[in-house]
C-alpha cells in the first residue's frame, strides 16, 4: 500500500474539503458520508493485512468473527500500544486532512478528542446473513466513530427507543455504505440512537425515500434492486 503522510488524496479521490459538504442531512447531528474514501488498491492491500492476521487476532463470535488493534478494552481501558502502520496509512491523515467546516480556522473531527486521532479499531466481518442487534457502542469511546466499509455494501440501521424506554422494532433511518467508503457518526446520532445491522442475505426496496443518504451514493443506480450483506 502506498503511504500517504500528507493526508493528500490520490488523483483519483476526490475528497471534500470539509464534512459540512457531505453531511448526511436527514439524520440528527451528526453523521457524514464520503462515498470514495479510499482506492480499489487501498481496499485490496488492507484486506489482505487483515486475512493474513495471526489467527489470535480473531475474536469468534457465536456467527462472526472480529479483530481488535491495538487490544481488547479491558475495564473500558485500552492497552498503551500503537495501531499498526496498515491500519494508520492512508486512512487517519486522510481523515485528518479534511477539515469539520469550512471555515478556515476549521480543525478535523478529533479536535475535542484526548489522542487528537483514532487510537482504537474494531474490524467486523459480517458473512451474508449475519448482523448486529441494535446497540449503542458506550461511554468508553469519545463520540465519533469512522467506519471504513470493505469488500461489499451494507445498510446500517440507526433505532429511537419510545418514550416509555423500550426499542421502536422498525429502524428510523438506514444508512447504505458502499465499499470503499467512509461513514462518520458523532454527537447525538452516538450518544441517543441505536445502531444494528439486520440479519438477511440482501437488502431489498433501496430508494431515495428509503436510503437517507442517497444523495451522497456514488452509484445509487446500482442499489435499485438491492445490495447484499457481505464483507
Amino acid at each position: 500500500m502506498a503511504t500517504n503522510l500528507s493526508g493528500k488524496s490520490p488523483d483519483n479521490l476526490a475528497l471534500p474539503d470539509s464534512l459540512d459538504h457531505v453531511r448526511i442531512a436527514g439524520l440528527p447531528p451528526a453523521a457524514y458520508y464520503i462515498s470514495d474514501f479510499i482506492t480499489h488498491e487501498e481496499e485490496q492491500a488492507i484486506l489482505d493485512k487483515i486475512v493474513s492476521a495471526p489467527k489470535p487476532r480473531w475474536k469468534q463470535l457465536t456467527h462472526r468473527r472480529l479483530q481488535t488493534w491495538p487490544s481488547d478494552l479491558v475495564n473500558d481501558k485500552l492497552m498503551d500500544a500503537p495501531l499498526p502502520t496498515w491500519l494508520i496509512e492512508p486512512i487517519i491523515p486522510r481523515l485528518k486532512s479534511i477539515r469539520l467546516s469550512q471555515d478556515p480556522e476549521s480543525s478535523d473531527i478529533f479536535f475535542d478528542s484526548p489522542h487528537k486521532q483514532p487510537n482504537h479499531v474494531l474490524i467486523n466481518e459480517y458473512p451474508p446473513g449475519i448482523g448486529i442487534m441494535p446497540h449503542k457502542d458506550g461511554a468508553a469511546y469519545h463520540p465519533v466513530v469512522c467506519t471504513v466499509s470493505l469488500g461489499a455494501s451494507l445498510c446500517l440501521d440507526i433505532y429511537k427507543s419510545k418514550d416509555d424506554g423500550t426499542l421502536d422494532s422498525k429502524p428510523a433511518w438506514r444508512i447504505l455504505q458502499e465499499p470503499r467508503s467512509l461513514l462518520i457518526t458523532t454527537a447525538a446520532l452516538y450518544t441517543d440512537f441505536l445502531h444494528g445491522i439486520s440479519d438477511i442475505a440482501e437488502d431489498t426496496n433501496l430508494s431515495e425515500n428509503t436510503v437517507v443518504n442517497w444523495d451522497l451514493l456514488r452509484s445509487p443506480h446500482e442499489f435499485a434492486y438491492g445490495c447484499n450483506e457481505v464483507s
